[in-house]
């Protein structure tokens, strides 16, 4: 058992004057593992709180699964005030960036890319659809909010450099007409990162807040992989973020991609549509198709999530080199690749403006 399985257990449980998680609350405090014993304690905003016995019985029913035949020992302490002024802080900060840079009003329409497993290629599209998105004259921001394997950078040819920061705010670097940030611009080559959840969602906030990304149309935001940490707190924090699902035809990957549809449906998102990649192999010299990953998983996600397979992009060794050495397909709507994705780019537009033609 790590903390990590006692944090994800109580994330379920929620404060419920405000609404949100004693571990995104930061109100989790000394867990405790012992042969015995399983808990943690938890602080509470006010020692007079009158839900008191309501956050411990369902923090104590999210930690019996994982106690086995130990003792649950769930126990109740009382912030500081200095603990609620900056938890007071965070929330009318965050309450604020929502409000004022993504809330009503707000012309930049935010698109979460999501996958359920890893290597299915989503921060590929992700990045390519940001180029092809800007080809057609939009303004575009893009977000690497894959914290532990963040390859934005890469895929766009941006070196590892630290963007400037003018008047408390980072100034994202552009490259092809998209504005970039990313946790691989900080971090010198090789260096990995070793964060746990209050951590990364507070890079998250800063991304999201801390930079200067003026009013783009659009904001790409790159998910990691699965339904962790990371996705559950843009969720949370952009509760009008469309999702965008990325996956392979093989019916392993599809079938976890479909967990991600289910978590849109309990976050109350809306899924955009669901694009197949790798999906499949088009021989150079006689034209001939070979599905390699199996055919279908795409249109299964989209039938059970009610939504339509935007983009089926074929598997190529030229994409993946321009990947590798920062020349994006999307620069190349000549080629297979490119057209696929340039008719993802035609498909989002075209479902912000029914009005706007179909891509190809």
């Amino acid at each position: 058992m790590s903390v990590d399985d006692v944090l994800r257990a109580l994330d379920s449980v929620q404060d419920p004057e405000l609404g949100r998680s004693v571990v995104e609350l930061g109100m989790v405090r000394d867990v405790v593992d012992e042969p015995g014993r399983l808990g943690a304690t938890i602080v509470l905003t006010t020692a007079g709180c009158p839900l008191r016995g309501q956050i411990r019985a369902e923090a104590e029913r999210a930690l019996q699964p994982l106690a086995g035949d130990r003792v649950v020992d769930v126990r109740l302490d009382v912030m500081t005030k200095e603990q609620r002024d900056a938890l007071g802080d965070r929330l009318a900060s965050r309450n604020q960036l929502v409000k004022t840079l993504f809330g009503p009003g707000s012309c930049t329409r935010i698109i979460a890319v999501a996958s359920g497993k890893g290597g299915v290629g989503k921060s590929t599209v992700t990045a390519n659809l940001a180029v092809a998105l800007a080809a057609t004259g939009q303004a575009v921001g893009l977000i690497d909010a894959d914290i532990y394997g963040p390859t934005i950078p890469l895929m766009l040819g941006l070196p590892p450099e630290h963007p400037v920061v003018h008047d408390g705010k980072l100034i994202p670097p552009e490259r092809f007409g998209v504005k970039v940030v990313s946790i691989g611009l900080f971090l010198p080559q090789g260096e990995p990162v070793v964060w746990r959840g209050p951590l990364l969602g507070r890079a998250i906030e800063q991304f999201l807040g801390e930079v200067s990304w003026g009013s783009p149309d659009y904001l790409l935001i790159d998910l990691p992989p699965g339904t962790g940490d990371v996705a559950l707190t843009i969720a949370q924090m952009l509760p009008t973020a469309e999702m965008l699902i990325v996956t392979t035809p093989q019916e392993a990957a599809a079938r976890t991609a479909a967990k991600v549809a289910k978590m849109a449906a309990m976050t109350g998102h809306h899924i955009l549509g669901v694009v197949e990649n790798m999906s499949y192999f088009e021989c150079p010299s006689c034209g001939k198709r070979h599905y390699v990953f199996g055919r279908g998983g795409a249109a299964a996600i989209a039938q059970a999530a009610g939504t339509e397979v935007l983009a089926r992009i074929p598997l190529d060794e030229a994409a993946r080199e321009g990947g590798d050495e920062g020349e994006p397909p999307a620069l190349h709507p000549e080629t297979a690749v490119g057209a696929a994705l340039a008719g993802l780019a035609a498909g989002i537009l075209r479902l912000a403006d029914p009005a706007a033609p179909a891509g190809g």
